[in-house]
């Protein structure tokens, strides 16, 4: 394929097509916001299933170089209540079935493999249109702007090339959530990393909870999170928004609070939205999306998963059809839309901070309805 492949949004997903298109020698430039990829924290800890974010790695020929970020340990998952009481502890069982690494250093893993200059950085996309023919325009926040015969939306939940495709517009879903870290948490935050422990931990009450997972370097990152309106908490930031959320959770124990009192950085809120369940469009010349563009659902453990398959799939249809981008395109959304119709996207927030929380979540992690290894990362954004 000679035909140069746009791609906006440097995300896992946009990354891995990029990686696997450059793999195939099909030339590709990414389009990206930030203006660098230090400008923020790439999320947290996610585990990288078999079934499809290894495979995905496994096409752009970064089994070993992904092996070497594997955090070892990270596979341990406890349940408490507001007490602090422990009410399950899963150890890690040695298998690395479901390998933990972090967002950020496998983000780079991906940027290491493109070649200079392939990431446009500082190019936030501010609109798309269609020019005919199966051409399309992006226009950039700095004035510029690109003509593309092959593009593709990689730019998450408020991707500005969705619309060429879809009228959705994503909806909320219920659930904020505070975003905290503690540094050098076994020696600066002895009781928050006692509770934590060795992995994740979910610590639950109807309407609220307090997750967390274990960094490296002893670092601890948090989510602390609610049932409330979209409005909430009317424009509260840093220490403000802090005291207002802590408020949420009195009475609670203190090892756990410090999750969120004690941040060794400024608060972080967010809100979490959805698309349409089965989400899908009618196949149009020359662009399509990945990822959270695609089929944005509410933290279920598969989302960074889901990104990495996307990309990789994609890049694979184009590569196999290198004379026929429609034939590729059109082959990768009929997957990629099977994939969304047929997901088993349980509400995992109504049995973390349902009426029976957190008994729940145990029941969910030990019981009939699922493994420890098929449910723990819900909810870890």
């Amino acid at each position: 394929m000679t035909t140069p492949v746009t791609i906006i949004g440097a995300g896992l997903g946009g990354l891995m097509l990029a990686c696997v298109l450059h793999r195939h020698g099909i030339p590709v430039t990414v389009h990206e916001a930030e203006s660098s990829p230090a400008t923020r924290r790439q999320g947290g800890m996610l585990d990288i299933h078999p079934w499809n974010g290894q495979p995905a790695l496994a096409a752009a020929g970064l089994t070993e170089g992904f092996r070497r970020l594997v955090l070892p340990g990270r596979e341990s998952y406890r349940v408490l209540d507001r007490t602090g009481t422990v009410l399950l502890d899963l150890p890690d069982d040695g298998t690395g079935e479901r390998p933990e690494v972090q967002r950020g250093e496998l983000r780079q893993l991906l940027l290491d493999t493109l070649p200079p200059g392939t990431v446009r950085w500082g190019h936030k996309a501010t609109a798309a249109r269609s020019l005919g023919g199966g051409r399309h325009e992006v226009s950039f926040a700095d004035g510029t702007t690109v003509v593309t015969n092959l593009l593709v939306g990689a730019d998450g939940a408020w991707s500005r090339v969705r619309p060429l495709l879809s009228t959705a517009i994503p909806e909320y879903v219920g659930v904020t959530i505070v975003e905290t870290f503690l540094f050098d948490a076994d020696t600066r935050h002895p009781a928050a990393a006692k509770a934590v422990g060795a992995g994740s931990l979910f610590a639950l009450a109807p309407g609220q909870g307090i997750l967390a997972h274990r960094e490296s370097g002893g670092t601890l990152h948090a989510y602390t999170q609610l049932r409330k309106p979209a409005d909430w908490p009317a424009g509260a930031e840093g220490e403000a928004l802090t005291a207002q959320v802590a408020e949420e959770f009195a009475g609670w124990a203190p090892e756990l609070t410090a999750l969120l009192t004690d941040s060794d950085t400024p608060p972080v809120l967010r809100h979490l939205y959805t698309l349409p369940p089965g989400h899908d469009w009618n196949r149009t010349p020359g662009v399509t999306l990945l990822g959270d563009a695609a089929h944005l659902v509410p933290p279920n453990g598969e989302g960074a998963n889901l990104a990495l398959q996307d990309g990789a799939e994609l890049g694979q249809a184009l590569a196999a059809h290198l004379d026929d981008g429609e034939t590729a395109l059109a082959e990768y959304e009929r997957a990629m839309f099977s994939r969304a119709a047929t997901d088993d996207d349980d509400d995992m927030y109504a049995t973390m901070f349902g009426d029976d929380a957190p008994h729940s979540m145990v029941t969910l992690l030990t019981g009939a309805e699922g493994t420890a290894e098929q449910q723990v990362e819900a909810g870890l954004p």
